[in-house]
């Protein structure tokens, strides 16, 4: 069983004079942290605070790049051919830098947000090109994945460094993938559950479906969305419950040096 893993959030997901989740609480949780990059969320205010605020806290960060969706919070599939997918990750990957250098918390990382992270992991052409957009930017950045995708595999074709996440308010397929959120019980909202079925999962190297399936799986990361009402109180139980198994969170990714 694992000793240690790591425990990342999507943040910076507001916008100009809007707020969505609470950051500062959630800093105090995660070790890694995906800010969004202006696209689906985020501008250069809310990333320069976002990036500031974890390097106060000791977390490590990463670009949260997505669809430029702002209407729809990065969570539609958007038409796009595969070139303009390369662009607009890079484009994201490069802002992010350029925030986070400024901010004194250089990113390390590079996780796909909404949409078009599941689609890195269901559609190997549009995982490619996202690789691909990371790799022509910074090729020493890691790859944070979804586990048991598209993205795992090529990523690592292109010689890239990759980690694998988990969820721990998503449910999954028996297939091991997502379930859709348009299904009913897609996202858990009791802390309890979720916690409790991080463990199991750490325990076993497994994903475990909605079903109740185990599905071997080696993962280095457990995510948490910030943008769910119930999010402190399930990363509280999450982290919780994973040190009282004696298992320690830790960043997958080393501290970016300004």
């Amino acid at each position: 069983m694992k000793t240690s893993i790591d425990l990342n959030s999507d943040m910076g997901e507001a916008f100009g004079a809007y707020r969505l989740g609470d950051d500062e609480a959630i800093l105090d949780i995660v070790s890694s942290a995906n800010v969004a990059c202006g696209f689906h969320a985020g501008d250069p205010e809310v990333m320069a605070n976002t990036f500031r605020t974890a390097r106060e806290k000791g977390v490590t960060v990463g670009a949260h790049p997505g669809f430029a969706d702002l209407w729809g919070f990065g969570r539609r599939v958007l038409p796009h051919t595969t070139g303009e997918i390369e662009r607009l990750t890079a484009y994201q990957v490069g802002a992010a830098q350029a925030l986070s250098a400024y901010s004194g918390n250089p990113i390390t990382y590079v996780k796909a947000h909404g949409a078009l992270g599941n689609l890195t992991a269901s559609d190997p052409e549009v995982a490619k090109a996202v690789t691909k957009g990371i790799k022509a930017v910074d090729p020493k950045l890691i790859c944070l994945v979804i586990a048991l995708g598209e993205q795992e595999r090529i990523a690592r074709d292109l010689a890239m460094e990759v980690r694998s996440e988990i969820f721990a308010d998503r449910a999954y397929t028996n297939e091991g993938m997502l379930m859709s959120r348009k299904l009913a019980g897609s996202v858990l909202t009791d802390a309890t559950e979720a916690a409790d079925r991080v463990v199991r999962m750490i325990r076993a190297g497994a994903i475990e479906t909605a079903s109740g399936r185990l599905i071997e799986a080696d993962f280095h990361s457990i995510c948490l969305h910030s943008d769910t009402p119930q999010a402190v109180s399930i990363g509280l139980a999450v982290r919780g419950a994973v040190e009282a198994a004696g298992i320690s969170i830790e960043a997958f990714a080393p501290k970016g040096r300004p």
